[in-house]
């Protein structure tokens, strides 16, 4: 935490969500991460569109471009958490942004050159998963050097919003920009987000702390071993890590099924794919808006196993969508899955954050995130797989039940028995686990 941030004074969570207002550095980097998250939006509906439209992809070669994009997560993120504990968040996520506009930017071109290729989407899509593995980990872990423990939950709150915004105007705006330009056209937007990124993390005037020193006999290792550690042996998080590592695997399943499920089970025409997909994140921004406020009533604790048991179970009508009117169930329970899990997300990151030393938040994300993230690409083998075998519809059913049952992980913890979240010990003190 920067020395400002130490020296502000204790407040309550409505003051604390007014003074985010007034921090002009934390509306910087909400406001760049607004646009480069509806840019990434765009792409979600665009890469898999521009496979099965332009490139005539079978089910599974879409799966496993799925599975591509968030493939980094299960391989690079303990040694990328090491070496981000021992970095300057803020040059990090500068370097991933700039890659990332080089290698997405890339795609539009090729296409304008008719040299467009599932390969380079391949590439495409493990290279900017590298990127984002390191970028979300120095995001994850920057965000408590700018503002105090106290305004954890609002400040994630908001950055939620930016994300449930983004799945709802990006894949409207996607599939606008596939029918005016096509998908690899619709791609520039995301190239061209990344910059404005840049350009918002470059204003940002608050430095954090130096990263301490590291021993010399640290190996990195030792490093990833003590992040690991940290997280499976902390009786709450590593049942947070089974619940969310479960959800993600059953939701890396239905990510790679819901575009074919809409084009060719529900013939729902390419164009109007993004807007269904952005009528959907409309339970996403209410989870973010309300999170707050469900975990002020119903405690800051409790609430991460009600989001997942209690108001995620409708979630599977999505699977009963007919063809017609009927395909308005999808977004329908796509919405149930984005409030509930919205909701889960900014309760569990803020206890993440409010648990861990800052010398370990690195680690601890990137541990947490080597699960949590490196099911999905499995999800999306797997969703390709049983999409073949038994149809897509039936593995859809499986993939929303299976994503629901992931909240008894939760349920039998301690957090049962809790109702709010303890107050984070003094960075002093020792770090005792579970």
């Amino acid at each position: 935490m920067t020395e400002a941030a130490k020296d502000l004074p204790d407040v309550g969570p409505e003051t604390a969500a007014r003074n985010l207002w007034r921090q002009r550095d934390f509306l910087l980097l909400w406001s760049g991460q607004t646009v480069s998250e509806t840019g990434s939006a765009v792409t979600q509906v665009a890469l898999p569109l521009l496979a099965v439209v332009a490139l005539k992809a079978s089910t599974f070669q879409v799966g496993l471009l799925t599975a591509a994009t968030t493939l980094a997560f299960a391989v690079i993120a303990l040694p990328a958490g090491a070496m981000v504990d021992g970095a300057a968040k803020r040059s990090v996520m500068i370097v991933c942004d700039v890659l990332r506009l080089l290698v997405v930017g890339s795609v539009p071109v090729a296409a304008a050159f008719g040299v467009l290729t599932m390969a380079q989407l391949y590439v495409v899509a493990v290279v900017a998963g590298v990127c984002s593995v390191f970028f979300d980990v120095s995001y994850q872990s920057y965000v408590p050097s700018l503002i105090r423990a106290d305004h954890l939950m609002s400040a994630n709150g908001k950055l939620g919003t930016t994300q449930a915004f983004a799945q709802l105007g990006g894949p409207g705006l996607g599939g606008g920009l596939v029918g005016l330009f096509g998908a690899a056209g619709a791609m520039t937007a995301d190239a061209v987000s990344y910059a404005i990124s840049v350009l918002s993390i470059l204003g940002i005037k608050t430095r954090e702390d130096p990263p301490p020193a590291r021993p010399a006999d640290e190996t990195l290792r030792r490093r990833i071993a003590a992040g690991l550690t940290f997280v499976f042996g902390h009786s709450i998080l590593r049942r947070v890590v089974a619940c969310t590592g479960t959800a993600n695997l059953f939701g890396g399943m239905t990510s790679a099924l819901a575009m074919v499920f809409l084009i060719r089970v529900l013939h729902v025409r390419p164009a109007l794919t993004g807007l269904i997909m952005a009528g959907a994140a409309i339970g996403g921004i209410a989870g973010a808006a309300f999170a707050g406020r469900l975990a002020k009533k119903i405690g800051s604790a409790r609430i991460i196993w009600v989001s997942m048991l209690v108001f995620s179970a409708p979630q599977v009508i999505a699977a009963a969508a007919w063809r017609g009117w009927g395909v308005l169930l999808f977004p329908l329970g796509w919405g149930i899955t984005g409030f509930s899990g919205m909701v889960y997300n900014v309760a569990q990151v803020s206890y993440r954050q409010s648990v861990t030393p800052p010398e370990l938040m690195g680690r601890m994300n990137a541990a947490v995130r080597w699960v949590v993230w490196g099911t999905l690409p499995i999800g999306g083998v797997l969703g390709g797989l049983l999409g073949t075998l038994i149809g897509v519809r039936p593995a859809l059913w499986l993939a929303f039940i299976g994503a629901w049952a992931a909240g008894w992980f939760v349920f039998f913890s301690p957090l049962r028995h809790m109702r709010d979240v303890p107050r984070p010990a003094p960075a002093s003190a020792p770090v005792v686990t579970s």
